[in-house]
């Protein structure tokens, strides 16, 4: 039981680790975001997200 405890923590340890090297090792490191209004890509496609979408239409006076 504490065998596997132990081997567990370890393996959770690493993951964090793994996580963090682009945080720890670059000047500015820093996770992306990953929300749509953030990525170039949705913006060329015209897509955004609903937050955005309701404020459009909340101006267009097309809100329900």
């Amino acid at each position: 039981m504490l065998k596997t405890l132990l081997i567990s923590m370890l393996i959770i340890a690493i993951c964090f680790a793994l996580l963090a090297v682009k945080l720890i090792f670059r000047k500015n490191g820093e996770f992306t975001s990953l929300h749509i209004h953030d990525s170039q890509a949705m913006k060329d496609r015209g897509i955004h997200c609903v937050i955005d979408q309701d404020g459009e239409a909340r101006k267009a006076d097309r809100a329900s």
